[in-house]
Formats: structure tokens, C-alpha cells, sequence
């Protein structure tokens, strides 16, 4: 399907499943996206970056929607996130995981620890490193940039989940804005947050 920015401009909860079997396309490395977890904004999901305020660290899912958010996590991770919502309304879907179907050697090459296939870009850290994603991508037009993303022409049939990981609040079971393809064996499994021991 042509990139429709419009489809955008809905809140992450009604982009993400809409990603599901889409294609997301890196200097030559193809991914379907098979996984995916939805933010809202301000007041409204105490998960999301964005609960309290607009700041430096979150400034871009605030920007304009069909951009990328790419942030740095736990000190030595890189996530990216669909922004969604017109400018202004922050919301974000996170890119938790995938199946590479092109360019698998250089993911391979980036993922060398990676036992299986199915395995380069299952997570969102993984995904970003399988794809050659960067800081530096942060705020990138999806349709035009060096990072390029395409819907599937029909919808996919999912599941739903509580998000993984997510602590407080934001991990309860009203936010089961998890969205992932059902049987395919790139999708991480399901993870409560669990309190770090000192």
C-alpha cells in the first residue's frame, strides 16, 4: 500500500494493528513487522514516554505522525517507534519484532550472536540493530528517508496481550495494546515486569 500519512494521525492503539505484516525497509534489509506495542500520550498511559510532559528525550512523538522515535533504553539499547497522532498529541507504536525476508546476510552480520533466524530481529532491541537503526534516525520521514515503511495492502489477523515489560500501572491489564501475529516464530514471548533485585 502507498504511504498514507493520514493513516498516521489515528492514536497508536488504531495504527498498530494496522502495521502487523508490513514492510519496513533499511538501505537494502527488508523486514515484515510481526509484533508491535502501542503508547498513547500526556495523562492518558502511564507506560508511555510521553505521561507527563513533552521534554528534549521525547520531543519527536510529539512532531508529526509517519516520522520515526528512536530512543536510547537501559543504557545500551535502541528502540523505534511509528509516531502517531496529529502533531502535537503524542502517541507512538513501538517496532518490538520481526521476520526478515531480505538482505538476511547483513542482518546475520549485525546479529552474529543470533542462533536462528527467527531470532535477529525478535525484540525491539534486536529489530533495530537487525535493521541498521540508529539515534540518529530519530525523527525520520518514513516515507522518504533512508528508513521507509509500507502498510500491508489488507489487514492481518492478531492477537493481543498485555505489553511486555512494562512496570506499574502502565503493565495492567487494561493496556493490552500488545499487538502481534499469532504462530510466527519471530515473535518474543509475552514477559511481566518484574522488579530488579538490589
Amino acid at each position: 500500500m502507498a504511504f498514507d500519512r493520514g493513516l498516521f494521525e489515528a492514536p497508536a492503539t488504531e495504527v498498530a494493528p494496522l502495521l502487523l505484516g508490513g514492510l519496513l525497509e533499511v538501505d537494502g534489509v527488508l523486514l515484515r513487522i510481526t509484533e508491535v506495542e502501542a503508547y498513547l500520550g500526556i495523562g492518558q498511559d502511564p507506560g508511555s514516554h510521553a505521561y507527563r510532559r513533552q521534554g528534549p528525550k521525547n520531543s519527536t512523538m510529539f512532531g508529526p505522525p509517519g516520522h520515526l522515535y528512536t530512543y536510547f533504553t537501559y543504557g545500551m539499547h535502541v528502540c523505534s517507534n511509528v509516531v502517531c497522532s496529529p502533531q502535537g498529541q503524542a502517541s507512538a507504536v513501538l517496532l518490538r519484532a520481526g521476520e526478515i525476508v531480505d538482505g538476511i546476510e547483513i542482518a546475520r552480520m549485525r546479529r552474529a550472536t543470533s542462533r536462528t533466524d527467527a531470532d535477529l530481529a525478535r525484540g525491539p532491541a534486536r529489530l533495530t540493530v537487525a535493521m541498521g537503526i540508529g539515534l540518529a534516525d530519530d525523527g525520520a520521514d518514513l516515507s522518504s528517508s533512508r528508513v521507509r515503511l509500507t502498510l500491508p495492502v489488507a489487514a492481518s489477523a492478531f492477537e493481543t496481550s498485555q505489553r511486555t515489560g512494562v512496570s506499574g500501572p502502565g503493565g495492567a491489564p487494561e493496556f493490552a495494546w500488545r499487538f502481534f501475529l499469532p504462530g510466527e516464530p519471530s515473535v518474543s514471548p509475552y514477559k511481566a515486569w518484574v522488579p530488579k533485585k538490589r
